[in-house]
């Protein structure tokens, strides 16, 4: 009974290591992935991000469009003058109001606008690699979060199934010790190896608690039952040498820092258009309504004021035009200082560039040696857990015919449940690092993985507000 109690048990736990047929309303990766690329609170706020980097481009086309200012203008005053001699006193008012329109329209500002906008193109180009890398990251976790979860539910079913043996062995050791085919010490050994055993799954359970809260704030929503993930094979490269050259030419870590080292390089020639002169083109048209009102200051019997104060009232329409140009001879040594900042700058740009290519190249590296490690030793713990439950069914065989002892069959039953926790580990570790090698070399993404959903298309915001002239609103009505 205690042998085929034990092949049931490790049959359950079988179909727990190896991808089978899944409950209908079973969680699948692939299903986890679209909910992650499509929910993603970090993945959404990248994206928000480069949407405001996206406006950087219409500000930096600013500087050759047109400024129209509105001017409006209204004066009061009032005066009053006292004389000697009987001269009557003198008071008077001036009251005006206009409208007007300024127009102003730089021609020239030494090749700075166009050059700020390349660098804001660039810039757009780094945040939209910078997006591509940050969803590779989301993604990966995503993968990590749900292997996890996987790992230490099969694992604490493992530790469950091993309290369970245990339990039927304290009760078999102390039935034999009753009957005097036992020992104490057999029934003392048990006893400790199930106390171990509930210890031991206490933290399995509570590294199950962990990894759920972990899935659930990469995904958003809870695990559920998890059918077992696989390693996406048919899109890994053949060779380490293949992964290396892929990764070089397509890691959005490297095509961002090269799309930096452009958008530096025209801040470069922006900052030394600033030495260069300055030509721009003012109008303005006015339209200006005045009111004045004197009276007083009659001399000593003479009224000059008989037919009432002097009120003189216009209307001035006015247009004015003019060319401005801006030569500049010394800065107080700022603008020079800003075009040295800016080739520091850009020395920095081209560094990071080198860097990206050594971590990408590290990364590779890991991800392929990993994996074949991870493949290797599936190999060797699937073999090593087939012996190991061989020798544990002949070991209690044995003690039960006085061969062997408790002692043999509890170290036996440690050796099985050690082989299977390293084998789970191991299948989880094959699935990650498949994936991480696909984020090593810059190939993980929702369209590469075809997950299900409509995809994020960066560029489409960019399309709409590059040349964008006027508009509060957002291309999404905010």
């Amino acid at each position: 009974m205690i042998k085929r109690g034990w092949v049931l048990a490790t049959a359950g736990c079988l179909s727990l290591l190896w991808p089978g047929t899944a409950p209908a309303d079973a969680e699948t990766l692939t299903g986890a992935l679209a909910r992650a690329y499509a929910n993603s609170q970090g993945l959404n706020a990248a994206r928000a991000q480069l949407r405001a980097t996206d406006e950087n481009v219409p500000q930096a086309r600013a500087g050759m469009r047109p400024f129209v200012s509105g001017i409006g203008r209204a004066t009061a005053s009032r005066n009053r003058t006292t004389f000697g001699d009987n001269i009557t006193t003198a008071t008077g008012r001036a009251q005006s109001i206009g409208f007007g329109v300024e127009i102003s329209q730089t021609i020239f500002d030494g090749f700075q606008t166009p050059n700020n906008v390349a660098a804001a193109q660039a810039q757009v180009r780094a945040s939209q690699k910078n997006l591509a890398n940050t969803e590779q990251n989301t993604l990966f976790d995503v993968v990590a979060a749900y292997m996890d979860v996987l790992r230490d539910r099969q694992i604490a079913a493992l530790r469950r199934e091993n309290l369970g043996f245990l339990q039927e062995q304290v009760r078999a050791a102390g039935a034999r010790f009753e009957v005097g085919e036992g020992t104490r010490t057999d029934v003392a050994q048990a006893e400790s190896q199930q106390a171990l055993a509930t210890a031991l799954l206490n933290s399995a359970l509570s590294q199950v608690a962990a990894s759920e809260a972990t899935y659930f704030d990469v995904i958003g929503d809870p695990p559920t039952d998890l059918e077992p993930g696989r390693a996406p094979m048919s899109v890994l490269p053949r060779s380490v040498d293949s992964a290396f050259a892929i990764s070089q030419q397509e890691h959005p870590a490297i095509l961002a820092t090269l799309a930096a080292v452009d958008a530096a390089a025209f801040q470069v020639k922006s900052a030394e258009g600033a030495l260069l002169p300055q030509l721009s083109v003012v109008g303005q048209i006015d339209d200006t309504y005045s009111l004045s009102r004197s009276e007083g200051g009659d001399l000593p019997g003479v009224n000059t004021s008989i037919g009432g104060p002097n009120v003189l009232t216009q209307n001035e329409m006015s247009a004015t035009i003019g060319a401005q140009l801006t030569i500049p001879i010394y800065q107080g040594g700022r603008a020079s200082s800003v075009v040295r900042q800016s080739k520091e700058t850009l020395g920095q740009r081209r560094i990071e560039v080198d860097n990206a290519r050594d971590q990408v190249r590290a990364a590779v590296a890991t991800s392929w040696a990993e994996l074949q490690a991870a493949r290797a030793n599936i190999t060797g713990y699937q073999a090593q857990v087939q012996a190991a439950r061989l020798a544990l069914n002949g070991v209690i065989e044995e003690r039960n015919v006085g061969q062997r002892t408790t002692l043999d069959v509890l170290n036996a039953q440690a050796d099985v449940i050690s082989a299977q926790i390293l084998l789970v580990g191991s299948q989880r570790d094959e699935v990650v690092t498949a994936y991480g090698l696909m984020s090593a070399t810059g190939r993980l993404s929702a369209e590469r993985l075809s997950l299900a959903g409509p995809k994020y298309k960066p560029e489409e915001h960019y399309i709409q507000v590059e040349d964008k002239w006027f508009g509060l609103r957002t291309p999404d009505g905010r």
